[in-house]
């Protein structure tokens, strides 16, 4: 089963009721197509990643041992990596929020500048999302232009709706990313088949709603369906940041998987990536719920 980030999907993390292999090819004599292939990471398999073509072979009990293999991804790199992807998001959120303004007069020009930025960081992840393999300049520009988008947008709705609201989701959205990572650890989340199912079918429902709603927005003015303010949107606000707390959970799969089972340490950018994509719908969602309930008093 893929995973729904379609960052990790492309780099060939794949789950099986848990258990993960990248980028496995079908090989001579294996399971045929459409049957549930072997766990090759289970004991006594041989691991594609552990694999030392100039080691002598283990013979078994007393034999040579194959050396543990070094350029595997760990959790420090995963760690590090999104440390400085998120970063390069707070710093150029911060520098946009001084360097444009968003009083009456400069408000459609920021925005204009907020627009494209959202719009290149889009097209920067959509080629990351498919290339072979991370580019680390490619993913740090992205996070540039994201910042720069939510610097904008931050600086915006503190300056119309409420000084403290943006101080309030950044609070919201380390608390949930804290919360299902204690969640994660402790088992009390498992990332199952059904699971991953629920999300895909849940977010999948989830962006039809907000497209449809944005499409009645554009043709016929107001809020749309309701879905951006009111009642609606509080609900759906709510669902949105759900929706965010699922997907850490599968992203934390990933890299639990990935540190497992030993994959490149090139994929801990990738990894960060995803982490970072998550964090920012979860800030978005966070800060428009935050505005409603506010912009309600």
């Amino acid at each position: 089963m893929r995973s729904s980030n379609p960052v990790f999907s492309r780099r060939g993390f794949s789950r099986d009721n848990g258990i993960a292999g990248f980028n496995a090819q079908p090989q001579a004599g294996g399971p045929a197509v459409g049957t549930t292939p072997a766990n090759p990471y289970a004991q006594g398999a041989a691991n594609p990643y552990a694999t030392n073509p100039y080691a002598p072979a283990d013979t078994g009990a007393g034999g040579p041992q194959a050396p543990a293999r070094s350029g595997v991804m760990t959790i420090d790199d995963v760690v590090s990596r999104t440390a400085m992807t998120l970063g390069t998001v707070v710093l150029t959120a911060a520098l946009s929020w001084f360097l444009l303004p968003v009083d009456q007069d400069n408000l459609g020009k920021s925005y204009g500048i907020a627009i494209g930025a959202a719009l290149i960081a889009m097209v920067l992840g959509l080629v990351q999302a498919f290339k072979s393999k991370p580019v680390p300049a490619l993913i740090l520009a992205y996070a540039a232009f994201e910042g720069v988008f939510l610097g904008v947008i931050s600086n915006t709705v503190s300056t119309y709706i409420s000084p403290g609201v943006v101080v309030q989701a950044v609070l919201g959205t380390m608390s949930v990313f804290a919360g299902v990572l204690i969640a994660y650890k402790m088992r009390w989340i498992r990332v199952t088949r059904r699971f991953y199912g629920f999300v895909m079918a849940a977010t999948v429902g989830f962006l039809l709603l907000m497209v449809v709603n944005l499409l009645f927005t554009v043709f016929s003015g107001g809020d749309g369906l309701g879905f951006r303010s009111g009642g609606l949107g509080i609900l759906f606000g709510v669902i949105g940041i759900i929706l965010g707390a699922c997907f850490l959970a599968l992203d934390f799969k990933q890299v639990e998987d990935g540190v497992t089972y030993g994959a490149p340490r090139q994929e801990s950018w990738m990894a960060a990536f995803g982490l970072t994509l998550t964090l920012v719908w979860i800030y978005l969602e966070m800060l428009r719920l935050l505005s409603i309930l506010q912009g309600n008093d």
